[in-house]
């Protein structure tokens, strides 16, 4: 089992012969072995450790040590700048929500990555998964790091916040409140290292309006607001790349129309606010999917009606206003063969979430009495989530999420870890090949360099210590 440091002077024994802390930055004296252990050790340190001391520590050196190995959080946006230009296309970039074994996921699909030659891969997370995985964003981050020092990666790292998203009864209630929540998440996500960051005021339309400039109005204003808040934080050099979304997933499917009200709203409401301000890079869309699938009576998920032609256009149309295209969500528990069709459609990027989790929880490998004990505390814990007319295994399908929280380090932990992690690889391998990111390296390393070291200051409690 790899250490937990329980104090900062333990942290720092979790560098013997493979790390130093000269002046403020991590030097690194033995990558193998750094890459190979001592990274580990730090990541369940800052995961798990109960001194908070040793987690800013953990956390520091994780950063400075991805600098030093150039695994440096990135931003997608120049990529994505290039492919509304058309000097790039035939690709849609997988964006992955981890909400369990981060670390380990981190690890494996960027060993993935490095076989197939892959270029552009995103780890996400969003608000509401933050809450019930038990993953902070200053958590977050540093285990995509640490897993991309891991797997030996070398080359931008894609860390973003999904779903940045507005409540739309809160909203009803007080809209400043919600606002400062959003612009709260933000501000830490910037903080802990993310450079893209997905606003989700789409839940905000109001299709009583009598215009569909009307009904997106409150959606591209928030969304207007939000970017030019996001522009004003975002490092020197650095344009964060800021998707937007006009279709709430899971409700009617999003036209043309929309699209333009929204897009030409926002540029509006951005100019008004920050001039000439670089805008969305991307926009999700409706096409006829819903998050985590729906689950049926008896078991598995019923078959979705994806309309591939309203990607085909909205990614047009958005491209003619400077963005990649148009993005689709909750595609993780489609069948196998559609996949191949989102890059023919020129989709710009696909979120892939529950269908990992699946992979996780129904492998046949995952011990029967685990699956009990999580399947008891979902009756427990989460009746307030059960649907009217659910089935007990539509409400656990639904509601098991919640306990990935509860039984986090149990997952980690887990004994069987390794086999299931071989499996969720060799799915990650197919849809790199489905999604014709495999082979895309060259691309990456043109639009999005490794750029300069971002360096942090070296935390009070280490320097007490190193004497700093």
């Amino acid at each position: 089992m790899p250490t937990v440091a329980a104090s900062v002077p333990e942290v720092l024994a979790l560098l013997d012969g493979t790390a130093r802390i000269e002046g403020e930055q991590v030097v690194i004296v033995d990558e193998a072995a750094f890459r190979g252990r001592t990274i580990t050790d730090l990541a369940w340190t800052q995961t798990f450790s109960e001194d908070p001391a040793a987690v800013e520590a953990a956390r520091w050196i994780i950063w400075e040590a991805s600098q030093a190995l150039g695994a440096r959080s990135a931003s997608i946006q120049e990529l994505y700048a290039a492919r509304a230009r058309d000097d790039v296309a035939g690709f849609t970039v997988p964006a992955i929500n981890l909400r369990s074994q981060t670390f380990d996921m981190a690890r494996t699909i960027l060993g993935e990555a490095r076989k197939k030659d892959v270029g552009p891969v995103i780890f996400e997370l969003a608000r509401s998964e933050q809450t019930y995985s038990w993953q902070r964003v200053f958590e977050y981050a540093p285990n995509i790091l640490a897993g991309a020092i891991a797997a030996g990666w070398r080359g931008p790292v894609f860390i973003q916040g999904d779903h940045y998203q507005f409540n739309a009864k809160k909203f009803a209630a007080d809209p400043a409140a919600v606002t400062e929540e959003i612009r709260k998440a933000c501000r830490d996500a910037i903080s802990a290292g993310y450079l893209n960051i997905d606003i989700d005021s789409s839940t905000l339309v109001d299709l009583s309006k009598e215009t569909v400039d009307e009904q997106q109005r409150v959606n591209y204003t928030c969304a207007a607001e939000i970017t030019a808040l996001i522009r004003d934080l975002e490092p020197a050099g650095v344009t964060i790349s800021v998707g937007g979304e006009i279709g709430e997933v899971g409700k009617q499917n999003s036209n043309e129309a929309e699209l333009r009200a929204y897009l030409d709203g926002y540029r509006r409401e951005l100019d008004a606010r920050r001039p000439g301000s670089i805008g969305v890079s991307k926009v999700s869309v409706q096409t006829g999917t819903s998050h985590g699938g729906v689950p049926l009576p008896g078991g598995g998920v019923a078959e979705v009606k994806l309309d591939f032609e309203v990607l085909r256009v909205l990614g047009q149309v958005a491209r003619g206003y400077g963005a990649a295209g148009a993005v689709q969500h909750g595609a993780s528990t489609l069948p196998d063969d559609l996949f191949d069709r989102f890059p023919a459609v020129e989709t710009a990027e696909i979120h892939l979430a529950t269908g990992f989790q699946n992979a996780l929880y129904d492998h046949p490998a995952f011990p029967p009495e685990l699956h009990r004990e999580i399947e008891a505390w979902v009756f427990a814990n989460a009746v307030d989530e059960r649907k009217a007319g659910q089935t007990d295994s539509q409400f656990v399908y639904s509601s098991r999420k919640k306990a990935l929280g509860p039984f986090k380090r149990t997952l980690w932990e887990l004994p069987v870890k390794d086999q299931i992690l071989a499996d969720q690889g060799a799915k990650i391998a197919f849809l790199f090949d489905q999604l014709k990111v495999s082979g895309t390296r060259t691309m990456i390393e043109r639009y999005v360099p490794n750029g300069p070291e971002w360096h942090r200051p070296l935390p009070e409690t280490l320097r007490v210590v190193t004497g700093a």
